[in-house]
């Protein structure tokens, strides 16, 4: 929900976002919960939570699982937003672009609110890539092996892969299907420093969805000269 500066980034360089909507629920990542920080002072942070039930247990899936009561989620969420973000200068544009994110709390499912906050950041930084869902597409089981059957229904040559997917991805599943694994590295400075902790929203919020798409664009074209060059 809401996704940190470096996925956010790392989408903005891609060409596809594959939804993985069929996947294992995992409480302790970010497909419920953001974190975010005060404009002024980055380094007082609060975690936004959408309380989720699992009608299926642990074993739900991330389609499957559904918001404990909406109406309060929803003004908990609208709150938290204005109280990290309401003094910025872009509020404005941010409150209204955020609006359908709050009217998604009304589907009752978390992976609905998740996708819809995901979704408008793209479209508040101009993203011209294409969406897909994973249930729609064929797939193998297994870690790797599956993202790797994924990104060939896309037709892609190169999977971009954050550092912590470098840690666990087995290349050759991909190498069998003749796409290059790419190694996303975000600057570690400036608004990055934080990067791969905080919602988005904070860059957005402080620097302005036209100049947080400035800095994207950067990265997004380093990226491609490095895999170019590779």
């Amino acid at each position: 929900m809401f996704p940190r500066l470096t996925t956010l980034a790392k989408l903005f360089a891609a060409d596809y976002w594959i939804v993985l909507d069929d996947v294992q629920f995992t409480r302790r990542d970010y497909q419920h919960r953001a974190r975010l920080a005060d404009l002024d002072d980055p380094a007082r942070q609060q975690w936004l939570t959408i309380p989720t039930h699992l009608p299926g247990g642990r074993s739900t899936l991330i389609r499957d699982a559904l918001i404990n009561d909406v109406g309060l989620a929803r003004r908990r969420t609208a709150g938290m937003l204005r109280q990290h973000f309401g003094t910025s200068p872009h509020w404005p544009i941010l409150a209204r672009a955020l609006d359908p994110v709050l009217d998604a709390f009304a589907t009752g499912r978390t992976a609905m609110v998740a996708e819809m906050s995901t979704r408008i950041l793209l479209d508040l930084i101009g993203w011209r890539g294409q969406i897909l869902t994973s249930n729609r597409l064929t797939a193998r089981p297994g870690r790797s092996v599956r993202l790797a059957d994924l990104a060939a229904a896309t037709g892609a040559r190169t999977y971009l892969c954050g550092t912590g997917g470098l840690t666990y991805l087995d290349p050759d599943p991909f190498a069998a299907q003749n796409i290059a694994v790419a190694p996303f590295r975000p600057p570690t400075t400036g608004i990055w420093s934080s990067g791969c902790r905080l919602s988005a929203l904070w860059a957005l919020a402080a620097l302005g969805p036209q100049a947080a798409a400035s800095r994207l664009q950067a990265l997004a074209a380093d990226q491609t000269t490095l895999r170019t060059a590779a």
